[in-house]
């Protein structure tokens, strides 16, 4: 598809300057212009001039000017009718700001364009079929008939119709989605119709509603001085292919160095208004930029329809149904997630230098179905998390729980609680009552006026990155979409709690489930001699929990990727055709569905998985732990009673390093080397220190090391380091020994604890003799401490002594030790007692 850079000829009158024409094309206009086209039209050209030679595609086309718009206005004597239609507006009254909407939307649609206006537009979008291979005779004669003739020899082009309001994308507010947008528009009647559409729309109810809202927060700001342009641009195919929205940072944390890509079948409308539960990827900004190929997290949506051309039937587009082998697979592939990632990257560091601060982009994107090409529709700036205050954390806490009623992609870390409401035709929103939860199908803009009233919204359908999630997110409302059941199991009336801040899975339970708010501000927090490290099990939460102060992870632990997203034992996934159990075997067949290589879905979820901390808290280090289930434990898994055998003590039995060289296990052992070597090799993140827990003598740490090496993970190549839990006494006994084979330490003070003093802690009866502050523990850690800064390695502690007790922290400062790693709700907390134990502050 050809984008060209050159001014076309014949794009405005000679007689007209840029500030006055009626139509200007994408390639003359840059982000400076939105005063003149908006900000959706200004970045288009924007990236037209500034972004083609560096790869972007963005198909071309021009914009009606805010110019346009006012003589419009102006010539037909609106503005003085529409200020009195709005002189009585009362925003809070719904079928008062549904009734002016009405009225205003036809006041213009009843008003007819100026001859020269429409002029314009017809001779712009002749260029256009011109550029895009019309033949050049139609295109130099403007009639009536010129649409029948194109028609005749099929040269109506294909174009879609876009409003670009002038105080639209704005760095501080988005108005996503408050004027219309028309697809597969064709010929230059059905293009006229759709721009002069486009001019109504700017006084939608969700428009009016939202300008206003923007006029109270802004200074200078008259709902009256916005204008609207239209863009007229080539069609991108994505009704034969796929399409949807991509964000340059994480919608829900603020992370910064991970892009979110967004995809389902056809056109891009149905991801934006939420109509369908897409595909989602995330992908490692830094190491992307470096060549590496960092896809950190795949997640397949439904994506059950697609809006596809309507051919004869009187429309432009229309959904179907999604054929279902193609639902249970993902909509582009791999290279192409990079590829847009890539563009993420480049567009988001151009825009970060044009504003000389950073500036992360919410960016539509389409894949043309005939050519296979890429392209980019529309980039705006990101308007949620790049307003937040850097300086503080908000963390909501439930302090109980309920029955969970649904669950769904959830928008934003907050929780709220009310009686819920559901509504399932827009036409009924009057009937909802402040602080209620909205619940409905999809929630698109046009539920705006009610959204800001509602203390939580829940929806079947919809994606992170829909509309309705982007505004939800800037008014700072917590939101639950894509549950799927929602209006069926959810009821009027009944009281609810809607549950943001459990990670990427939302909730809802019923009744009103308590919780707190904690705000911490991080202004002059202290800086350590100590370096503070965190404890991190579940990948779903490590962006959220970057955003606590830390020098890394102490302690990122595979079982819990291992329970909850593989959930079957790797031995099993190896043999899966020998499988007994025919329900063990049925399960894992669901899950790995997508694999025609069972032992590869393993490593793909426990690389993902891995990625997800180690992107979270780059690069700073992050120790992951290899695999410590007790072989009972093992047997929970899938599938995994076939391979582990019952032992009478599996606390002190068959775990850890005994494992990994054992050839009843090795194999096993080597997926999750391969897993880690992907993050570090592949996805680039050399911040990864694996760690052998468990290990009984110096010998089995050769053994394991030379195991490591076999799948390809060598200590010191690629800067590889591979630590040693100190876990039992002879770890501290023979600490001078292990320094020769591990490159640092990691007390774990729970098995170390038990160990030293010879119990079950697990076993009530002896439970109350259990406490890290035994003297002969203690006497343990001093040990261990001296020698390992005694043979140069890094010693730090990764139990749970230090997040409960201060007293413990404090012993462990004083005697020296690198590093303490922390619960995540203590870090703060230790942090502080940690500076005074220091004499800092």
């Amino acid at each position: 598809m050809m984008v060209l850079s050159n001014r076309p000829q014949g794009s405005s009158s000679p007689a007209r300057s840029k500030d006055t024409s009626f139509v200007l094309w994408f390639e003359e206009v840059g982000i400076g212009d939105i005063p003149l086209v908006g900000g959706k039209n200004a970045s288009l050209g924007e990236m037209i001039q500034q972004l083609s030679a560096k790869g972007v595609n963005v198909p071309t086309g021009f914009a009606t000017t805010a110019y346009a718009y006012r003589y419009f206005v102006e010539n037909a004597g609106l503005e003085d009718q529409l200020r009195n239609l709005f002189a009585d507006l009362d925003l809070d009254d719904v079928t008062n700001l549904r009734e002016r909407g009405k009225q205003a939307r036809a006041l213009v649609m009843n008003t007819p364009f100026p001859p020269e206006l429409q002029a314009a537009i017809s001779s712009a979008y002749l260029r256009l079929c011109e550029r895009y291979g019309a033949d050049a005779e139609f295109c130099d004669r403007f009639s009536g008939e010129f649409a029948d003739e194109c028609q005749k020899f099929g040269k109506e082009l294909d174009v879609a119709v876009r409003s670009s309001a002038t105080a639209e994308d704005l760095p501080d507010a988005s108005f996503a989605g408050q004027q219309e947008t028309y697809l597969n528009v064709h010929g230059v009647k059905a293009v006229l119709e759709a721009c002069h559409k486009c001019f109504a729309s700017l006084f939608t109810d969700r428009a009016i509603s939202y300008r206003h809202q923007y006029a109270e927060r802004i200074d200078d700001f008259d709902e009256f001085s916005v204008a609207l342009s239209v863009g007229v641009q080539k069609m991108v195919r994505s009704d034969l292919a796929a399409s949807g929205v991509m964000f340059s940072i994480d919608t829900e944390t603020g992370f910064k160095n991970a892009a979110l890509i967004t995809a389902a079948y056809g056109l891009g409308e149905n991801v934006v208004q939420g109509a369908v539960n897409p595909d989602e990827y995330f992908v490692f900004k830094p190491t992307l930029k470096d060549g590496k190929r960092p896809i950190l997290n795949k997640r397949l949506g439904s994506k059950e329809i697609k809006m596809v051309y309507d051919v004869g039937g009187g429309k432009q587009t229309k959904n179907v149904p999604v054929a279902v082998p193609d639902r249970k697979k993902f909509c582009i592939s791999d290279d192409q997630v990079l590829t847009l990632a890539k563009w993420a990257c480049i567009i988001e560091d151009h825009y970060s230098a044009k504003r000389g601060k950073d500036t992360p982009m919410d960016i539509e994107w389409a894949k043309d179905g005939i050519t296979g090409d890429l392209f980019i529709v529309q980039a705006r700036p990101e308007t949620v998390q790049s307003q937040k205050a850097g300086n503080v954390i908000k963390h909501y806490q439930l302090n109980g729980t309920g029955d969970v009623l649904t669950t769904g992609r959830a928008v934003g870390e907050m929780i709220g609680a009310g009686r819920a409401r559901v509504i399932m035709d827009v036409h009924r929103i009057a009937e909802f009552q402040d602080g209620e939860v909205l619940v409905t199908n999809k929630t698109d803009p046009d539920w705006e006026p009610i959204m800001k009233k509602s203390s939580a919204i829940v929806t079947n359908q919809g994606g992170r990155t829909c509309h309705a999630a982007i505004i939800a997110r800037e008014m700072g409302i917590p939101a639950i979409v894509g549950c799927g059941d929602a209006t069926e199991v959810l009821q009027t009336g009944q009281e609810v709690t809607v549950s943001c801040a459990e990670g990427e899975e939302g909730r809802v339970y019923g009744g009103r489930v308590p919780f707190d708010i904690q705000e911490t501000q991080l202004d002059n927090l202290p800086r350590t001699r100590t370096r503070i490290l965190m404890n991190v099990g579940n990948p779903e939460e490590a962006f959220s929990l970057a955003t606590i102060p830390c020098d890394g992870v102490g302690l990122a632990r595979l079982e819990f990727i291992i329970a909850n997203h593989i959930k079957a034992h790797p031995l099993a996934l190896m043999h899966f055709d020998e499988l007994e159990d025919k329900a063990a075997k049925w399960e894992i067949s669901q899950l790995t569905a997508n694999y025609d290589n069972k032992p590869e879905f393993f490593v793909d979820k426990l690389a993902t998985g891995v990625g997800m901390i180690a992107a979270a808290f780059y690069p700073n280090p992050v120790v992951v732990r290899m695999s410590d289930f007790k072989s009972n434990e093992y047997a929970n898994l899938l599938g995994g009673r076939e391979f582990e055998p019952k032992e009478e003590n599996p606390m002190i039995g068959w775990r850890g390093a005994s494992r990994y060289y054992d050839p009843n296990y090795t194999a096993a052992f080597g997926l999750e080397c391969t897993a880690i070597k992907r993050v570090r090799d592949d996805m680039g993140m050399t911040n990864v220190i694996p760690m052998i827990p468990f290990c009984r003598t110096p010998d089995e740490g050769r053994k394991v090391l030379d195991t490591m090496a076999t799948y390809g993970l060598r200590k010191g190549e690629n800067g590889l380091q591979v630590y040693v839990m100190c876990e039992i006494p002879s770890n501290v006994i023979l600490a001078d020994q292990f320094s020769q084979v591990f490159d640092g330490f990691s007390i774990g003070s729970n098995d170390l604890t038990q160990l030293t003093l010879g119990l079950d802690r697990d076993s009530a009866l002896v439970a109350h003799i259990f406490d890290e502050r035994n003297d002969g523990v203690k006497e343990m850690v001093r040990q261990v401490i001296t020698k390992a800064k005694g043979n140069d390695r890094k010693i730090g502690i990764c139990g749970q002594a230090p997040s409960d007790y201060p007293e413990f922290a404090a012993f462990l400062v004083e005697l020296g030790i690198d590093s303490i790693s922390l619960n995540p709700d203590t870090v703060l907390k230790t942090m502080l007692e940690i500076a005074k134990t220091e004499g800092i502050g």
